[in-house]
Protein backbone atom coordinates (compact mmCIF):
# COMPACT_ATOMS: atom_id res chain seq x y z
CA UNK A 1 0.00 0.00 0.00
CA UNK A 2 3.27 2.26 0.86
CA UNK A 3 4.66 1.62 -2.51
CA UNK A 4 1.26 2.66 -4.32
CA UNK A 5 0.99 6.05 -2.72
CA UNK A 6 3.91 6.89 -2.68
CA UNK A 7 3.76 6.18 -6.83
CA UNK A 8 0.29 8.24 -6.95
CA UNK A 9 2.46 10.86 -4.94
CA UNK A 10 5.09 11.02 -7.96
CA UNK A 11 2.51 10.83 -10.50
CA UNK A 12 0.49 13.71 -9.16
CA UNK A 13 4.03 15.72 -9.10
CA UNK A 14 5.09 15.17 -12.51
CA UNK A 15 1.21 16.08 -13.27
CA UNK A 16 1.39 19.38 -11.48
CA UNK A 17 5.03 20.20 -12.72
CA UNK A 18 3.50 19.78 -16.41
CA UNK A 19 0.57 22.30 -15.71
CA UNK A 20 3.14 24.46 -14.20
CA UNK A 21 4.94 24.70 -17.23
CA UNK A 22 2.03 25.02 -19.77
CA UNK A 23 0.59 27.90 -17.81
CA UNK A 24 3.83 30.14 -17.53
CA UNK A 25 4.56 29.22 -21.13
CA UNK A 26 0.94 30.22 -22.13
CA UNK A 27 0.71 33.60 -20.20
CA UNK A 28 4.29 34.45 -21.58
CA UNK A 29 3.41 34.07 -25.07
CA UNK A 30 0.57 36.07 -24.78
CA UNK A 31 0.86 39.69 -27.02
CA UNK A 32 0.93 42.66 -24.73
CA UNK A 33 2.82 44.37 -22.40
CA UNK A 34 1.45 44.29 -18.76
CA UNK A 35 4.08 47.09 -17.67
CA UNK A 36 2.19 49.55 -20.28
CA UNK A 37 -1.49 48.51 -19.32
CA UNK A 38 -0.06 49.44 -15.79
CA UNK A 39 0.85 52.58 -16.95
CA UNK A 40 -1.41 53.61 -19.33
CA UNK A 41 -0.95 57.05 -21.32
CA UNK A 42 1.66 57.63 -18.73
CA UNK A 43 3.80 54.37 -20.10
CA UNK A 44 7.58 55.91 -21.49
CA UNK A 45 10.40 53.99 -22.30
CA UNK A 46 12.38 54.84 -18.94
CA UNK A 47 9.22 53.49 -16.89
CA UNK A 48 8.60 51.02 -18.92
CA UNK A 49 12.10 49.37 -18.06
CA UNK A 50 11.59 50.02 -14.49
CA UNK A 51 8.60 48.27 -14.21
CA UNK A 52 10.05 45.24 -16.09
CA UNK A 53 12.95 44.63 -13.98
CA UNK A 54 11.00 44.99 -11.25
CA UNK A 55 8.68 42.32 -12.69
CA UNK A 56 11.96 40.50 -13.58
CA UNK A 57 10.18 40.35 -17.47
CA UNK A 58 13.66 41.92 -18.54
CA UNK A 59 15.52 38.04 -18.19
CA UNK A 60 15.59 35.66 -20.80
CA UNK A 61 12.46 33.31 -20.88
CA UNK A 62 14.31 30.34 -19.35
CA UNK A 63 15.55 32.01 -16.20
CA UNK A 64 12.25 33.57 -15.30
CA UNK A 65 10.71 29.94 -16.14
CA UNK A 66 13.34 28.41 -13.05
CA UNK A 67 12.61 31.74 -10.89
CA UNK A 68 9.07 30.74 -11.13
CA UNK A 69 9.84 27.50 -10.37
CA UNK A 70 11.69 28.56 -7.41
CA UNK A 71 8.90 30.62 -6.41
CA UNK A 72 6.43 28.02 -6.06
CA UNK A 73 8.69 25.12 -4.58
CA UNK A 74 8.19 24.75 -0.80
CA UNK A 75 11.66 24.49 -0.79
CA UNK A 76 13.98 26.91 -2.84
CA UNK A 77 17.21 28.32 -3.16
CA UNK A 78 17.78 31.81 -2.73
CA UNK A 79 21.09 34.42 -2.71
CA UNK A 80 20.48 36.10 0.81
CA UNK A 81 23.73 38.78 0.26
CA UNK A 82 22.65 40.59 -3.25
CA UNK A 83 19.76 42.65 -3.02
CA UNK A 84 19.79 43.27 -6.65
CA UNK A 85 20.63 39.42 -7.59
CA UNK A 86 17.20 37.84 -9.27
CA UNK A 87 17.38 35.12 -6.88
CA UNK A 88 17.57 37.47 -4.10
CA UNK A 89 15.53 36.75 -0.54
CA UNK A 90 13.81 39.07 -0.48
CA UNK A 91 12.01 38.97 2.72
CA UNK A 92 9.18 41.16 1.85
CA UNK A 93 8.40 38.88 -0.47
CA UNK A 94 8.90 35.10 1.21
CA UNK A 95 7.83 36.47 5.08
CA UNK A 96 7.38 33.07 6.15
CA UNK A 97 10.85 31.21 4.79
CA UNK A 98 12.67 29.87 6.91
CA UNK A 99 17.04 28.68 5.82
CA UNK A 100 18.14 25.47 7.02
CA UNK A 101 20.71 24.87 5.02
CA UNK A 102 23.83 27.33 3.82
CA UNK A 103 25.09 26.31 0.15
CA UNK A 104 27.91 28.73 -0.10
CA UNK A 105 28.96 32.48 1.34
CA UNK A 106 25.58 33.95 -0.82
CA UNK A 107 23.23 30.84 -1.26
CA UNK A 108 21.27 29.35 0.96
CA UNK A 109 18.36 26.73 0.51
CA UNK A 110 14.64 27.87 2.78
CA UNK A 111 12.00 26.72 3.51
CA UNK A 112 8.27 28.33 2.91
CA UNK A 113 5.08 28.09 1.66
CA UNK A 114 4.62 28.96 -2.31
CA UNK A 115 5.02 32.64 -3.59
CA UNK A 116 2.31 33.26 -6.31
CA UNK A 117 3.87 36.92 -7.24
CA UNK A 118 1.69 40.01 -6.68
CA UNK A 119 -1.48 41.59 -8.45
CA UNK A 120 -0.28 43.65 -11.71
CA UNK A 121 -3.39 46.01 -10.59
CA UNK A 122 -3.67 46.11 -6.85
CA UNK A 123 -0.36 45.38 -5.61
CA UNK A 124 -1.74 42.80 -3.20
CA UNK A 125 -0.37 39.23 -2.92
CA UNK A 126 -2.35 36.46 -5.24
CA UNK A 127 -1.99 34.28 -2.54
CA UNK A 128 -4.24 36.54 -0.34
CA UNK A 129 -6.74 37.18 -3.14
CA UNK A 130 -7.15 33.60 -4.05
CA UNK A 131 -7.83 32.65 0.05
CA UNK A 132 -10.04 35.62 0.33
CA UNK A 133 -12.32 34.53 -2.84
CA UNK A 134 -12.13 30.78 -2.54
CA UNK A 135 -14.70 30.50 0.47
CA UNK A 136 -17.23 31.83 -1.53
CA UNK A 137 -16.56 28.38 -4.58
CA UNK A 138 -15.90 26.03 -1.86
CA UNK A 139 -19.42 26.95 0.04
CA UNK A 140 -21.22 26.90 -3.74
CA UNK A 141 -19.88 23.75 -4.90
CA UNK A 142 -20.91 22.18 -1.23
CA UNK A 143 -24.62 23.30 -1.67
CA UNK A 144 -24.40 22.85 -4.92
CA UNK A 145 -23.29 19.09 -4.74
CA UNK A 146 -25.65 18.25 -1.68
CA UNK A 147 -28.62 19.18 -3.95
CA UNK A 148 -27.78 16.46 -6.79
CA UNK A 149 -26.82 14.00 -4.07
CA UNK A 150 -29.65 14.19 -2.62
CA UNK A 151 -32.41 15.00 -5.13
CA UNK A 152 -30.20 12.68 -7.47
CA UNK A 153 -30.26 9.33 -5.35
CA UNK A 154 -33.87 10.25 -4.32
CA UNK A 155 -34.82 10.63 -8.44
CA UNK A 156 -32.45 7.64 -9.50
CA UNK A 157 -33.94 5.18 -7.01
CA UNK A 158 -37.85 5.65 -7.61
CA UNK A 159 -36.92 5.81 -11.67
CA UNK A 160 -35.56 1.99 -10.93
CA UNK A 161 -38.10 1.15 -8.31
CA UNK A 162 -40.95 2.42 -11.20
CA UNK A 163 -39.46 0.98 -14.46
CA UNK A 164 -40.52 1.83 -17.35
CA UNK A 165 -43.49 4.19 -15.90
CA UNK A 166 -44.27 7.60 -16.68
CA UNK A 167 -42.06 8.96 -13.71
CA UNK A 168 -38.80 6.71 -14.77
CA UNK A 169 -38.83 7.96 -18.59
CA UNK A 170 -39.57 11.24 -17.65
CA UNK A 171 -36.59 11.17 -14.97
CA UNK A 172 -34.50 10.40 -18.31
CA UNK A 173 -35.33 13.13 -20.14
CA UNK A 174 -34.51 15.52 -17.78
CA UNK A 175 -31.35 13.90 -16.88
CA UNK A 176 -30.17 13.93 -20.89
CA UNK A 177 -31.16 17.62 -21.07
CA UNK A 178 -29.57 18.56 -17.74
CA UNK A 179 -26.60 16.59 -19.06
CA UNK A 180 -26.56 18.57 -22.28
CA UNK A 181 -27.02 21.88 -21.44
CA UNK A 182 -24.35 23.98 -21.01
CA UNK A 183 -23.28 25.70 -17.73
CA UNK A 184 -23.36 29.23 -19.04
CA UNK A 185 -26.69 29.04 -20.99
CA UNK A 186 -28.01 27.53 -18.06
CA UNK A 187 -27.36 30.14 -15.58
CA UNK A 188 -28.51 32.99 -18.37
CA UNK A 189 -31.86 30.77 -18.43
CA UNK A 190 -32.22 30.27 -14.91
CA UNK A 191 -31.43 33.52 -14.06
CA UNK A 192 -34.13 35.10 -16.41
CA UNK A 193 -36.70 32.81 -15.49
CA UNK A 194 -36.56 32.51 -12.19
CA UNK A 195 -35.09 36.02 -10.89
CA UNK A 196 -36.27 38.38 -13.80
CA UNK A 197 -39.64 36.97 -15.16
CA UNK A 198 -41.11 35.35 -11.51
CA UNK A 199 -39.36 37.92 -9.39
CA UNK A 200 -42.17 39.06 -7.69
CA UNK A 201 -42.97 35.20 -6.97
CA UNK A 202 -39.54 33.97 -5.97
CA UNK A 203 -37.90 36.77 -4.55
CA UNK A 204 -34.74 35.96 -5.88
CA UNK A 205 -31.91 38.16 -7.21
CA UNK A 206 -30.46 37.90 -10.65
CA UNK A 207 -27.30 38.78 -9.34
CA UNK A 208 -25.59 38.67 -5.96
CA UNK A 209 -22.96 37.16 -3.37
CA UNK A 210 -23.09 35.92 -0.02
CA UNK A 211 -23.26 39.15 1.65
CA UNK A 212 -25.74 41.98 0.77
CA UNK A 213 -24.82 45.74 0.95
CA UNK A 214 -27.79 47.38 2.02
CA UNK A 215 -27.62 51.32 0.59
CA UNK A 216 -30.64 52.01 3.51
CA UNK A 217 -28.74 52.07 6.46
CA UNK A 218 -28.13 48.00 7.02
CA UNK A 219 -24.65 47.97 5.85
CA UNK A 220 -23.61 44.50 4.97
CA UNK A 221 -25.60 41.20 5.68
CA UNK A 222 -25.77 37.74 5.01
CA UNK A 223 -28.07 37.03 2.07
CA UNK A 224 -28.52 33.21 1.85
CA UNK A 225 -31.44 33.13 -1.02
CA UNK A 226 -28.90 34.77 -3.39
CA UNK A 227 -27.06 31.29 -3.61
CA UNK A 228 -29.94 29.21 -4.49
CA UNK A 229 -30.11 30.24 -7.98
CA UNK A 230 -26.39 29.83 -8.65
CA UNK A 231 -26.00 26.20 -6.60
CA UNK A 232 -29.11 25.02 -8.45
CA UNK A 233 -27.74 25.92 -11.63
CA UNK A 234 -23.97 24.43 -10.70
CA UNK A 235 -25.58 21.08 -9.37
CA UNK A 236 -28.14 20.65 -12.49
CA UNK A 237 -25.25 18.63 -14.55
CA UNK A 238 -23.96 16.53 -11.50
CA UNK A 239 -27.66 15.74 -10.62
CA UNK A 240 -28.15 14.58 -14.08
CA UNK A 241 -25.29 12.19 -13.75
CA UNK A 242 -25.82 10.86 -10.74
CA UNK A 243 -29.58 9.88 -11.19
CA UNK A 244 -28.62 8.01 -14.47
CA UNK A 245 -25.97 6.43 -12.04
CA UNK A 246 -28.22 5.65 -9.52
CA UNK A 247 -31.06 4.48 -11.38
CA UNK A 248 -28.66 1.83 -13.40
CA UNK A 249 -27.03 0.58 -10.43
CA UNK A 250 -30.03 -0.12 -8.29
CA UNK A 251 -31.59 -2.36 -11.27
CA UNK A 252 -28.36 -3.84 -11.21
CA UNK A 253 -28.97 -5.12 -7.34
CA UNK A 254 -32.52 -5.50 -7.59
CA UNK A 255 -31.49 -8.21 -9.89
CA UNK A 256 -29.21 -10.09 -8.02
CA UNK A 257 -30.25 -13.56 -6.24
CA UNK A 258 -29.65 -11.92 -2.22
CA UNK A 259 -32.25 -9.46 -2.95
CA UNK A 260 -34.46 -11.97 -3.94
CA UNK A 261 -33.82 -14.30 -0.96
CA UNK A 262 -34.84 -11.34 1.16
CA UNK A 263 -38.18 -11.10 -1.04
CA UNK A 264 -38.58 -14.85 0.15
CA UNK A 265 -37.66 -14.22 3.66
CA UNK A 266 -40.81 -11.71 4.06
CA UNK A 267 -38.77 -8.58 4.39
CA UNK A 268 -40.58 -5.08 3.95
CA UNK A 269 -39.68 -3.71 0.35
CA UNK A 270 -38.68 -0.32 2.62
CA UNK A 271 -36.17 -2.57 4.28
CA UNK A 272 -34.95 -4.31 1.30
CA UNK A 273 -34.34 -0.95 -0.40
CA UNK A 274 -32.95 1.00 2.11
CA UNK A 275 -30.71 -1.72 3.68
CA UNK A 276 -29.57 -4.26 1.03
CA UNK A 277 -29.94 -2.45 -2.09
CA UNK A 278 -29.01 1.17 -2.09
CA UNK A 279 -26.14 0.57 0.23
CA UNK A 280 -24.63 -1.47 -2.44
CA UNK A 281 -25.33 0.26 -5.57
CA UNK A 282 -24.20 3.56 -4.54
CA UNK A 283 -20.42 2.70 -5.27
CA UNK A 284 -20.37 3.84 -8.82
CA UNK A 285 -22.09 7.18 -7.35
CA UNK A 286 -19.72 7.63 -4.77
CA UNK A 287 -17.53 7.34 -7.72
CA UNK A 288 -19.14 10.22 -9.35
CA UNK A 289 -19.37 12.65 -6.40
CA UNK A 290 -16.05 13.07 -5.86
CA UNK A 291 -15.04 13.48 -9.60
CA UNK A 292 -17.68 16.04 -9.58
CA UNK A 293 -16.87 17.88 -6.66
CA UNK A 294 -13.19 18.19 -7.75
CA UNK A 295 -14.66 19.46 -11.10
CA UNK A 296 -17.24 21.87 -9.62
CA UNK A 297 -14.63 23.55 -7.86
CA UNK A 298 -12.91 24.23 -11.08
CA UNK A 299 -15.78 25.04 -13.13
CA UNK A 300 -17.88 27.03 -11.04
CA UNK A 301 -16.38 30.45 -13.07
CA UNK A 302 -18.87 30.76 -15.54
CA UNK A 303 -21.92 30.52 -13.43
CA UNK A 304 -19.99 32.76 -10.91
CA UNK A 305 -19.69 35.55 -13.28
CA UNK A 306 -23.49 34.99 -14.40
CA UNK A 307 -25.00 35.69 -11.10
CA UNK A 308 -21.80 37.58 -9.77
CA UNK A 309 -21.27 35.50 -6.92
CA UNK A 310 -18.18 36.87 -5.56
CA UNK A 311 -16.21 33.77 -5.70
CA UNK A 312 -12.84 32.41 -7.61
CA UNK A 313 -14.54 32.41 -10.94
CA UNK A 314 -15.26 36.41 -10.69
CA UNK A 315 -11.66 36.92 -9.79
CA UNK A 316 -10.61 34.67 -12.83
CA UNK A 317 -12.72 36.49 -15.19
CA UNK A 318 -12.00 40.28 -13.54
CA UNK A 319 -8.37 39.31 -13.97
CA UNK A 320 -8.20 38.50 -17.25
CA UNK A 321 -10.17 41.55 -18.63
CA UNK A 322 -7.37 43.66 -16.75
CA UNK A 323 -4.64 41.52 -18.41
CA UNK A 324 -3.56 40.59 -14.68
CA UNK A 325 -1.01 37.85 -15.38
CA UNK A 326 0.05 36.59 -11.73
CA UNK A 327 -3.66 36.76 -10.46
CA UNK A 328 -4.79 34.11 -13.42
CA UNK A 329 -1.29 31.85 -12.91
CA UNK A 330 -1.97 31.96 -9.48
CA UNK A 331 -5.93 30.75 -9.48
CA UNK A 332 -5.36 28.57 -12.34
CA UNK A 333 -2.24 26.63 -10.23
CA UNK A 334 -4.27 26.33 -7.14
CA UNK A 335 -7.20 24.77 -8.90
CA UNK A 336 -4.60 22.39 -10.73
CA UNK A 337 -3.31 21.22 -7.18
CA UNK A 338 -7.05 21.10 -5.53
CA UNK A 339 -7.67 18.78 -8.32
CA UNK A 340 -4.62 16.79 -8.23
CA UNK A 341 -5.14 16.27 -4.32
CA UNK A 342 -8.34 15.17 -4.60
CA UNK A 343 -7.82 12.67 -6.84
CA UNK A 344 -4.97 11.54 -5.27
CA UNK A 345 -6.41 10.90 -2.80
CA UNK A 346 -9.54 9.26 -4.43
CA UNK A 347 -6.87 7.00 -6.06
CA UNK A 348 -5.46 5.85 -2.50
CA UNK A 349 -9.39 5.64 -0.91
CA UNK A 350 -10.11 3.03 -3.81
CA UNK A 351 -6.51 1.06 -2.99
CA UNK A 352 -7.40 0.59 0.38
CA UNK A 353 -11.30 -0.47 -0.46
CA UNK A 354 -10.21 -3.00 -3.46
CA UNK A 355 -6.80 -3.95 -3.62
CA UNK A 356 -6.98 -4.87 -7.08
CA UNK A 357 -6.63 -1.36 -7.86
CA UNK A 358 -3.07 -0.78 -6.35
CA UNK A 359 -1.91 -3.19 -9.53
CA UNK A 360 -3.10 -1.26 -12.11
Amino acid sequence: MLRFIIRRLLYGILVMLGVVSVVFLLFNVLPGDPARMMLGQRADISSVAAINKDLGRDKPLVSQYFNFLNDLSPISFHNDKAKDSYWFLDTTKYNAAITFLRLSKTSVMVAKKPYLRRSYQSKREVSAIITQAFPATFLLAIVAMTFAILLGVFVGVLSALYRNSFFDRLSLVLSVFGMSLPSFFAAVLMAWIFAYLLGNVTHLNMVGSLYTVDDFGRGEFLSLRNIILPAITLGMRPLAIIVELTRSSMLDVLSQDYIRTAKAKGLSNTRIVTRHALRNALNPVVTAISGWLASMLAGAVFVEFVFDWKGLGVVIVDALEKYDLPVVMGAVLFVSVLLVIINIFVDIVYGWLDPRVRVA
